[in-house]
């Protein structure tokens, strides 16, 4: 059995490369990603590092392939047409936001630049328990029968209003109907201070907003990792 407190220690890796043609760089590729080590478990950290390794392959594959194609095809167009060409950018950057109470939670961020005004972001996540190695969905931590969906999204609404108010034009018009619409039980994390649940961009707000974020206290939803933690 391990301590109720168990952890992982973590190792951030990086990878960057360019991708070039004829002497002219078309591509830059850059992924942070940690490594989990579980001295007691290392069943468990196999599991994890090789959910993330693939991850990062999958990345890396997308972005020397497709996204270098594409950028080599753009910049052949903007040569012939007499337009400026902005080399890509490929960026996955993971952050670990929970590590203890033997539960481990991380996010990744996957941005690209492909010309245009700006580039996007789309932000994915998993948790998982430390102990048996499995990935926790968010309804596991609540009761069953609960509809931990409209627990949520009225907690979040709440919190909307109150940024609402504050500043005016963060959120779209319809921001409440949007919550409720694009709720995903699978975009979730933990952090010290509560769990977090995130909308991508456009969902809920304008570009500007960027990836929107609510922390519902631990307090709130009446448990905490550590109340599970052998769970």
């Amino acid at each position: 059995m391990q301590p109720a407190n168990f952890c992982g220690t973590i190792t951030m890796c990086q990878i960057k490369r360019t991708f070039s043609c004829c002497n002219r760089i078309m591509l830059t590729l850059s992924i942070t990603y940690p490594q989990v080590t579980l001295c007691t478990n290392p069943c468990v950290q196999d599991r994890i590092n090789c959910r993330i390794q693939a991850q990062v392959r999958d990345f890396f594959r997308y972005a020397a392939n497709d996204l270098y194609q594409q950028a080599i095809a753009a910049c052949k167009a903007a040569r012939e047409n007499g337009f400026p060409f902005h080399p890509y950018d490929a960026v996955l950057q993971y952050e670990v936001t929970y590590n203890r109470n033997c539960h481990f939670s991380l996010y990744r961020d996957q941005y690209t630049f492909t010309g245009g005004a700006h580039g996007s972001t789309i932000r994915t996540s998993d948790t998982w328990d430390l102990i048996y190695g499995c990935s926790i969905p968010l309804s596991c931590f609540f009761p069953p029968g609960q509809d931990y969906r409209a627990f949520l999204t009225e907690q979040i609404i709440r919190q909307a209003d109150c940024q609402m108010q504050q500043n005016p034009g963060i959120f779209f018009e319809n921001y409440r109907d949007l919550i409720v619409a694009n709720f995903n039980p699978e975009s979730y994390y933990l952090t010290p201070s509560g769990l977090a649940v995130y909308y991508q961009q456009y969902e809920i707000a304008p570009y500007s907003t960027g990836i929107v974020v609510f922390t519902i206290p631990y307090q709130t939803l009446g448990w905490h990792p550590s109340c599970c933690a052998s769970s």
